[in-house]
């Protein structure tokens, strides 16, 4: 027994609206403004540096910085002990040797007591950036292919694309939030993503499961009457998981820098919208399908 009990079957026509107004405000902004690229998807310089000396990621990425290379990416590689970087900073081939004499010049300038040198240097070209945006966004199709044929499988055809849209609304008002701050979209912000539609049909799941129990126990009672029960009753685990996956995600947000303060800033707008469109997305669509399924029926 639900110790909720709030009519949330009421509020889908709000929230419908609501979601309305967050998806084409997402897609304007994506198709007007677009997004800021990484150097993954855009192309650019890769340039591998090293330090004899002890020197945190932190520092490295203040320098860049500090010398108008915002748009760049910093990563630690090889073994902890040892202070090397991978440096992914905008470039073409044709000012590559510039920007490989700027960053030097940068090393010698912040790093002089640290010994820094470059120990490689390579080029994205803007193809190889373009197949690697087609092939994230590709990755993400997939996903949603899978899980809508997993809902159909395991529940009956009209939670499909309830599920689906969910999904849909949440990735579209993550791309429309990096969009309108103009935040960089990476390879690492795809992996969010597809932690993002993860989770959420984690919670639209265990929504449904609920709401087939309430069919199977509840015979008498209207769909609405049955989903409004489920979603009281899942509310609380929906909750406690929210904020638990939240105090974790945003302490890495808070802790984290560059690249990794990203990522988690995705996961952390993923989780609350996730959330609404587990209880305000997949549930109204169900409602939809069902309707749609009942006239057709009606008229067979």
């Amino acid at each position: 027994m639900s110790k909720f009990n709030i009519s949330f079957v009421s509020k889908f026509p709000v929230s419908v609206v609501l979601s309305a107004v967050l998806v084409i405000g997402s897609l304007s902004l994506f198709f007007s403004k677009g997004l800021n690229y990484g150097v993954d998807f855009r192309g650019g310089a890769e340039i591998q540096v090293a330090f004899e000396k002890d020197t945190q990621l932190e520092e490295l990425r203040d320098s860049l910085d500090s010398n108008n290379f915002k748009s760049s990416s910093v990563q630690r590689i090889g073994d902890e002990d040892e202070s090397q970087f991978l440096v992914k900073v905008a470039a073409s081939e044709s000012n590559l040797n510039q920007v490989t004499d700027q960053i030097t010049k940068m090393l010698q300038a912040d790093f002089s007591d640290k010994g820094s040198e470059i120990l490689k240097t390579d080029i994205v070209g803007p193809k190889a950036g373009e197949q690697l945006r087609i092939s994230g966004f590709q990755a993400m199709a997939w996903a949603l292919l899978m899980i809508m044929i997993y809902i159909a499988l395991r529940f009956d055809y009209k939670y499909s694309p309830g599920a689906i849209v969910a999904l849909l609304h949440d990735v579209i008002i993550i791309i429309g939030i990096f969009s309108l701050m103009d935040k960089e979209f990476s390879l690492q912000i795809v992996g969010a993503l597809l932690a993002v539609i993860g989770y959420s049909v984690n919670d639209t799941v265990v929504v449904y499961d609920r709401v087939r129990e309430h069919e199977e126990k509840y015979t008498s009672r209207s769909l609405k009457e049955q989903i409004n029960g489920a979603l009281n009753e899942t509310l609380s685990r929906t909750i406690l998981t929210s904020i638990t996956t939240l105090i974790v995600a945003g302490v890495m947000y808070f802790m984290g820098g560059g690249i990794i303060q990203d990522f988690f800033f995705a996961i952390c707008i993923g989780v609350l919208v996730g959330t609404y469109s587990s209880i305000f997305v997949a549930a109204p669509t169900v409602l939809f399908f069902d309707k749609i399924a009942g006239k057709k029926g009606d008229e067979a």
